[in-house]
């Protein structure tokens, strides 16, 4: 039986803020929690492309699913959004370009492009000539090229302040600088402990703490997925003017994010190596080599900004979304490299399942199992 309507959320990147944002809407009581500053971990860090098509991956079908439900969703959670905060989050829809560079990455895109058409994806297949009409930059070395216009992309670090907004503005608390060492957890959940040894009394928390997951300690064996960091660099560039770009390009080897302020975000390595925080000259220059054979204006553009970032991924590489075996203990952990594609089926879906107790359809593939669980239900 719910005891009342207060929850504590940990974690101020997307996945806390977004359910913490709506389950204000429904008249929780919301404080938010976070160990740092607003969007320290991953999501500050993130490109913001939404782009299910683009990134369609073999035998993930279960998770495109859901990122196609996110994305359908956008559209209502970009108004709803920007109109609560009246923040500019920078929604684009100009759409992606994948690029093949060689003979290799052609038959890899050929191969793609059928993937897409076995699953009812819609993306144009472009020769070079149609691509160049795009995309003048472009090398003029491509083979060919996929369009694909569903896929859009927002300023990731824009929506986190809106959502910070909204989230005050409809009655909720953020507490930065505020870390959580445990959950007081005996015969049932208690609350939080902070790092400063303060007890605040919670009957419900949700935990949005990324690849920072494991460090909450207090929590049972077996009720947290695991969740690991793998890391990525990425560089800012200056995008020129006029713009090297205008579409979201994907090339073999580096992405490519042109955004309305004048910056070209450039991403993203993929490393198993833990919390390193320290840049390589290595990873950077293989991403700037991929994106010089792609797009061979990037030579003269000047460099902004470098960072690293700490992607959560769980063995499955899916998210794990809703209540655990702990009365009162829901998560929002494990986004990868999805976060702020699946913010709003996140936002929505979740704080639905907490405020009402019904599971929504689209997340029970993804809500937390423990050893015991037996796996959910065929869809």
């Amino acid at each position: 039986m719910t005891k009342n309507r207060r929850i504590a959320v940990i974690g101020a990147g997307i996945a806390g803020l977004g359910p913490a944002w709506q389950l204000a809407r429904r008249g929780w009581d919301v404080e938010v929690f976070e160990a740092g500053t607003l969007g320290a971990g991953a999501t500050s860090k993130a490109g913001g492309m939404l782009a299910p098509t683009a990134e369609a991956t073999y035998e993930e079908e279960e998770l495109l699913a859901l990122e196609l439900e996110s994305l359908h969703a956008y559209p209502r959670w970009i108004d709803e959004l920007q109109s609560a905060a009246d923040v500019d989050v920078d929604y684009r829809t100009e759409g992606t370009l994948i690029v093949a560079i060689d003979r290799d990455d052609a038959e890899a895109l050929d191969r793609l492009h059928d993937y897409h058409q076995r699953l009812g994806l819609t993306a144009e297949r472009l020769d070079r000539s149609q691509a160049l009409e795009l995309e003048p930059g472009l090398s003029p070395r491509i083979h060919r090229a996929l369009r694909v216009t569903s896929d859009v992309q927002v300023d990731p670090a824009a929506m986190l302040n809106a959502l910070a907004v909204a989230v005050t503005r409809q009655g909720g608390t953020i507490h930065e600088e505020c870390p959580v060492e445990a959950l007081d957890i005996d015969d049932a959940l208690r609350g939080l402990i902070l790092k400063d040894g303060r007890r605040l009394p919670f009957d419900h928390v949700l935990l949005a703490t990324g690849a920072w997951t494991p460090q909450i300690g207090g929590i049972p064996e077996g009720v947290l997925p695991h969740v690991r960091p793998v890391r990525g660099q990425m560089l800012c560039l200056g995008l020129g003017d006029p713009p090297l770009l205008r579409h979201v390009l994907r090339a073999p080897d580096a992405y490519l994010i042109p955004k309305s302020d004048g910056r070209l975000l450039v991403g993203a390595t993929m490393e198993e190596r833990g919390f390193d925080p320290h840049p390589t000259a290595g990873g950077f220059m293989d991403l700037l080599v991929g994106a010089w054979e792609a797009l061979p204006g990037v030579y003269d553009a000047p460099v902004l900004d470098t960072w690293v970032g700490f992607r959560p991924i769980t063995l499955s590489n899916h998210p794990t979304l809703g209540p655990t075996d702990i009365e009162g203990l829901y998560l929002s952990v494990g986004h990868g490299r999805n976060g702020i594609l699946l913010a709003p089926t996140t936002a929505y879906e979740l704080a639905s399942w907490i405020d009402s107790g019904e599971p929504p359809e689209i997340l029970r593939s993804f809500a937390p199992r423990s050893p015991s669980s037996p796996p959910p239900p065929a869809r």
